[in-house]
Parts: structure tokens; sequence; C-alpha cells
């Protein structure tokens, strides 16, 4: 093999961003790297944009757009600027290694402004009028429900970070986040087994996902799992900063476990009252599906150690993937930045997509979509993950107490990855 023959390998500082065993792979040429969400590094000649765009899409000889929409701004940017973030470092990562198809990754950046109605007018502008080839964006479900029929009449392709009620399913949407049958049944099922938790508080913001979430989980307590009863149910309005007469209901009721929904800005109130009121985690058990390390930011360690998150990733977890991870996103953001559950997942979005757009040999969305089933990412920072026929992902449940100093320590972790089911029998 002649030296103008040979794998073109990245420069030293990409190989140092990726995990030990992706990096042993670049530098072998293994032609396993699509399966990584990386291309097979070499000098051949990209396709032709006429054979791998018949779709009209943003997609040139040299460059393939995609769009951002988060809330850069607003009572969710507290939540959702690790996601921007995230996702822009894949995509870094990815260019830096040839981009996709011999295709560099250009950004378009909208911001949801933490208002539904905006979300829906910026994915329509990504989508008609950018002809983006994929959006990697959205945080609540609220801003998902209100871009979704956009994405099915334009035929766009949205992948949605966060962790969500399920209850959902469509073509046009790659879920990587946790639905409630990996985050909330299981975490109730460990309240019950570990804790000893028979009666529940439900708490949430007061919007779909909150409010889905809190369904599901009365169920799952009094029906279903019969785990216990429900002493008490209150939502509040994003935004909401006074729960003085929450926590005295709370006070009240005296539950086993509070089990909480507050989402965004709003935590930050919520911790730093229940702490005033005397509700620590020295004295009463609370399990949230809302607080990553994201949101632990403004909350403050201080303010909620010793209750404890379900989620799927922690910026904790030991493992060399993640090692590799947490430093490249610090160098990217700073020695301090911190990586919450749905960062981890945004950052997961443009890996799954390039994994798919090389397994189609296109960027059309309906090709991609039909490749999508099966992807593996054996380098994802949560562990292995391999995406359903549902366009839900096979993840690990967790669960981790909150510190002092802010981080979360893992205390519970499923055996196995948890299949999804958006629908489960006896939850809708």
């Amino acid at each position: 093999m002649s030296s103008k023959d040979r794998p073109e390998v990245p420069n030293q500082e990409v190989l140092d961003q990726l995990p030990d065993g992706l990096r042993r792979r670049v530098l072998q040429g293994a032609a396993a790297l699509p399966l990584a969400g990386l291309p097979a590094l070499g000098r051949a000649a990209a396709p032709a944009t006429s054979a791998v765009n018949t779709t009209k899409l943003a997609v040139t000889d040299t460059e393939v757009t995609v769009g951002q929409l988060h809330s850069a701004t607003g009572t969710m940017a507290i939540s959702e600027t690790g996601s921007i973030q995230a996702e822009q470092l894949a995509i870094d990562q990815i260019n830096a290694m040839g981009g996709i198809l011999g295709r560099k990754i250009k950004v378009i950046k909208e911001d949801g402004a933490s208002d539904w109605p905006t979300f829906a007018e910026k994915s329509k502008k990504l989508l008609v009028n950018d002809k983006v080839a994929a959006v990697f964006g959205c945080w609540t479900s609220a801003s998902r429900k209100a871009v979704l029929p956009i994405f099915e009449k334009e035929n766009g392709l949205l992948y949605y970070p966060t962790f969500y009620e399920g209850l959902e399913q469509s073509k046009n949407v790659i879920y990587t986040g946790q639905e409630a049958t990996q985050q909330i049944l299981w975490g109730l099922d460990w309240a019950s087994k570990e804790k000893k938790a028979k009666t529940f508080f439900l708490v949430g913001s007061d919007y779909i996902w909150p409010r889905t979430s809190m369904k599901i989980a009365r169920k799952h307590i009094e029906s279903v799992g019969k785990l216990g009863k429900v002493v008490g149910e209150e939502y509040y309005p994003l935004g909401n900063t006074n729960f003085n007469s929450l926590i005295n209901k709370i006070k009240v009721a005296k539950p086993d476990c509070i089990f909480a929904a507050v989402v965004g800005g709003s935590n930050v109130a919520f911790y730093k009252q229940l702490k005033a009121a005397g509700i620590t985690g020295a004295k009463q058990f609370l399990l949230t599906l809302s607080v990553t390390e994201d949101e632990m930011l403004g909350v403050g360690g201080e303010n909620f150690a010793g209750f404890y998150s379900s989620m799927k990733y922690f910026q904790s977890l030991d493992n060399d993937n993640n090692k590799k991870f947490v430093e490249a996103f610090r160098k990217a953001y700073g020695p301090k930045a911190v990586i919450g559950d749905v960062t981890q997942a945004g950052y997961l979005g443009p890996w799954l997509w390039k994994a798919a757009v090389e397994k189609a040999g296109s960027f059309d969305v309906d090709k991609v979509v039909a490749a999508s089933p099966g992807i593996e990412l054996k380098t994802a920072p949560e562990g292995y993950v391999k995406l359903h026929e549902n366009h839900h992902l096979w993840s690990k449940a967790r669960i981790a107490q909150g510190q002092p100093d802010g981080t979360f320590k893992v205390v519970a972790e499923s055996k196995d990855l948890i299949e999804p089911n958006p629908f489960p029998k006896g939850y809708q």
C-alpha cells in the first residue's frame, strides 16, 4: 500500500478527545467505525450530492446543514444550555474527523426562548426555509408537542434528548432520553424496595410532562405496582418561585417519599425553600425526575444534598467512555463545566444521526429513518446503547444521591439494559 492510499488519521488533539477503545479503532483503521458514529477514514471521493440528497435538503458537495432548537433564554435555559453545548461538541468532533459522507456539518442555531409557539415557529423556519437535514432540539414535552405536527407534515427529523413521559412514537423523532418505564417505574420500584416507601407526595411543574408522568406514577403506586398510596399531588406554573403553601401541605401529609418533577429555574427556589423549612435529605426521602448536574449549578449542592435523582446518566459514571467525554467537554467549555443526563443524551444525537446516514448512504429523511433501528453506540458516555425499532434507546436506569459539593453518587443501577416501551400496558 502506498502512503497516499493509507487511511487518513486525525490529528492528536482529535484523538485525545475520543474514548480509548474508539481511539484504538481509529488508529487501526477499523472498518467497523461507522457503528460508533464515525466514518471509515480515507481519501475516497465523497459520493455525488445527487446520490445522497434526492429531497432538496440543504446538502452541497462540501456541506450538510442541520438545525439546533433549544431554549438559550428564559426559564428553561438552565436546563437546555448543556444540550446546546454537547450537540455542538459532537458536531465539532465529527467535523474534525472529516464530517459525514465527505461533508462538514453546518449548524443553524435557533432559540425557542422557553416559549412553545416560538419553538413551533422556529421549527418551521428550519425545515421549510433552511431545509435542514436534521434538527437536534427541544427539552420540555410541551415544546416537543408544539413542533411535532410540523416535523410530521414537512417530513423533518428531530433528535429529542430529554427523559419524558412516553406514550408517543413518531416516525420523525428519535428519542435519546429515557421514557417512563426506564425512569419513572424503575425509580418508584427502587424507592419501594430499598427505601420502604409506602406513601408518596407528587409534585410537578404544570405542563404535559409532569402531569402525565405523575398520572403514570399514581397508577403504578396505587394499582399496577401496588406500592402504596398517594397522599398529595400538586402542580405549579413554570417559573414559579413560591412553594411555601406546598411545603406546608407536605409537612401535614408526612409522606415517606416526595416524588418530584419540578422543572427548570423553579428548582432553585423549590430546594432552597425546602431546606429553609427544615426538609432536608437527612430527614426526608425525596426522589426527583428533573434535577441533573445542570440544574444543580443553580440549586446548589448544599440544598439538594441527601436527595435522590432517577436518571440514566450522571457525570460521575466510572467508565472510559465517560472519562473521555467529560475531558473533551471541559476542554471545550471550561474546567468547571458540568454534564447532566440530558446533556449526555444530546451528545448522542449527532452520532446516532451520523451512523444512520452512513448506513443509509443518504441524507434523505426516509432513508435515514429506515436505517436507524439497530444502530449501536458502543462509545456512549452512559455505556453501550442501541436504537430500538420504536425509535427509543435501550438504556440502563440509575439512581444517584446528591452530594454537598453538587455532584452525584450513583447508588443503584439496573442489571441490564431496559428495553424501551413507550406504551406500557395499564398506564395509558
